[in-house]
């Protein structure tokens, strides 16, 4: 069921997706991701959006990340599956990536977590000077998920992504340019004209050529190597150790009382 979370636009050819949680610097609530996954399910279906901006609301987030509250500190084991089947993050981050017609994220503010990852599966990534990113879970104890990190290798290379998460640290709009997440970085003021204008270049190209260039660069992309069963399982278990430690509770209760945080590693 869609929320008002989202703000979705279309204009002839070309679709607007506003993640609307200002007041929470546009974190992406369960609610908000189901609402992202319905609106590109159903412009896939029709056909007729041939560009999609993605922007946060306002002019100081694209998106602070996953809504961090709203994590899961325990995983019982025998949910494992099931959890995995139905994660919003991850479903909605695979109908960003293999939506049918190209894809812009506009980061009209600073970009972290599951919200540069968001950025990260768009085909296009335009942002103004003064944007910072960053990719914190280790600072939050978490294991980030195979898929997304497969997704930021993608883009940015094994070596660069291994310093985003490693590191844990921010990045400003050279750096972040230099490291391949940007592709066009450009003064504030000229942010909106320059996407819409980008947009606008995509859309009014042939539907077929577009759909089936992007969908030969997915195929190409997806030559990589991919985990076999038994390493997804273990991937997973590691997951959920992490879920299930000591130290995601440290980092959960760091983050809140905005401290640094004191790992045991247990």
């Amino acid at each position: 069921m869609k929320t008002n979370e989202i703000i979705a636009q279309t204009d002839n050819h070309i679709g607007t997706i506003i993640l609307n949680r200002p007041e929470k610097r546009n974190t992406l609530s369960q609610s908000l991701l189901v609402s992202l996954y319905l609106t590109l399910q159903e412009w896939s279906k029709k056909g007729n959006i041939w560009a999609v901006i993605i922007k946060g609301s306002g002019n100081r987030a694209f998106s602070s990340g996953y809504d961090i509250l709203s994590i899961p500190t325990e995983i019982v084991r025998s949910m494992q599956e099931e959890f995995k089947n139905s994660n919003p993050l991850e479903l909605a981050l695979k109908t960003l990536k293999d939506y049918p017609f190209p894809t812009i994220a506009m980061l009209n503010g600073y970009a972290f977590g599951a919200g540069l990852n968001l950025a990260i599966c768009c085909d296009i990534r335009v942002a103004p000077e003064k944007v910072k990113i960053g990719m914190p879970p280790a600072k939050l104890g978490l294991v980030y998920h195979p898929e997304g990190l497969k997704q930021f290798i993608e883009v940015v290379g094994l070596s660069k992504a291994k310093a985003l998460f490693l590191t844990a640290r921010t990045y400003n709009a050279i750096q972040a340019k230099e490291m391949g997440i940007i592709d066009h970085l450009l003064p504030e003021t000229e942010l909106s004209t320059f996407t819409l204008s980008l947009a606008n270049d995509i859309a009014s190209n042939a539907p077929l050529s577009l759909k089936g260039t992007k969908k030969i660069f997915n195929m190409l992309s997806s030559v990589e190597k991919v985990l076999t069963d038994d390493q997804l399982k273990e991937a997973e278990k590691i997951i959920v150790d992490a879920f299930n430690s000591e130290d995601i509770k440290e980092g959960q209760t760091a983050f809140i009382e905005k401290r640094v945080p004191c790992f045991k590693g247990r």
